[in-house]
């Protein structure tokens, strides 16, 4: 037999039984949203400094993002790419992993990375170039398992950084972070901002899961040695 809540409900009309259907289910997705950017952000806290600010770590992790034309970094890249470029000059890391998307030949975010900064003034045997950073928990997992990298300062721009450093953290990366705020002043940053508390959500899901990054494969030794070379 019904309960007599589940007889009233039954009884109202089918909008108003709609409605109530689709306020329960906004107010959960609220709930999930707010819990999981509550997760980032209790991870992140006191790990996010300014360029001169940062404590000192081996490697920077530069995540990756559009390259506009398969060989030049969009602003926001860019953006992230002066950062890493700031914390090398100031001996703030001895390396650069750049880390981004290249699973088509024509398109490839870490070869326009690695372009950049040599063009402004990083050694080229200072930089390593990790292809299949996908995402952001991705870049964080092959960067320990493929990479062997311990403690790091990851750049990416400040709408991601919490995230960005809580994934790294969870994964076994001791992580402070580093955000870009120039970009804000493309609508972009603020379209992306929006996105971020879906990611948020896709994180938490991810660390749940605790999946393996869509490529893993061997140890490379590439951070190891220009850590060592400088």
């Amino acid at each position: 037999m019904l309960r007599t809540w589940e007889r009233a409900v039954l009884r109202r009309p089918l909008w108003r039984r709609t409605v109530l259907a689709g306020s329960l289910a906004a107010a959960a997705s609220v709930l999930v949203m707010a819990g999981c950017d509550l997760w980032v952000r209790t991870v992140a806290h006191d790990h996010v400094y300014a360029v001169t600010d940062v404590p000192a770590a081996p490697v920077a992790i530069v995540l990756g993002a559009k390259a506009d034309d398969e060989v030049t970094p969009s602003p926001f890249l860019a953006a992230r790419l002066e950062i890493a470029r700031q914390l090398y000059a100031a001996g703030k890391v001895k390396a650069i992993l750049v880390s981004g998307d290249h699973a088509e030949w024509t398109y490839n975010e870490p070869g326009a990375m690695h372009r950049w900064l040599v063009e402004h003034g990083v050694p080229s045997g200072q930089i390593v170039l990790d292809h299949a950073g996908f995402d952001t928990y991705d870049t964080c997992a092959r960067a320990k398992r493929v990479f062997g990298v311990t403690r790091a300062i990851i750049v990416t721009q400040s709408y991601h950084i919490n995230r960005a450093v809580a994934l790294c953290r969870h994964l076994g990366v001791t992580t402070d972070g580093v955000g870009d705020d120039t970009a804000k002043q493309y609508f972009d940053y603020y379209q992306s901002a929006g996105r971020e508390r879906g990611a948020v959500v896709k994180a938490v899901l991810d660390v749940a899961s605790g999946r393996d990054p869509v490529f893993l494969g061997p140890h490379e030794t590439g951070v190891e040695t220009a850590v060592a070379a400088r």
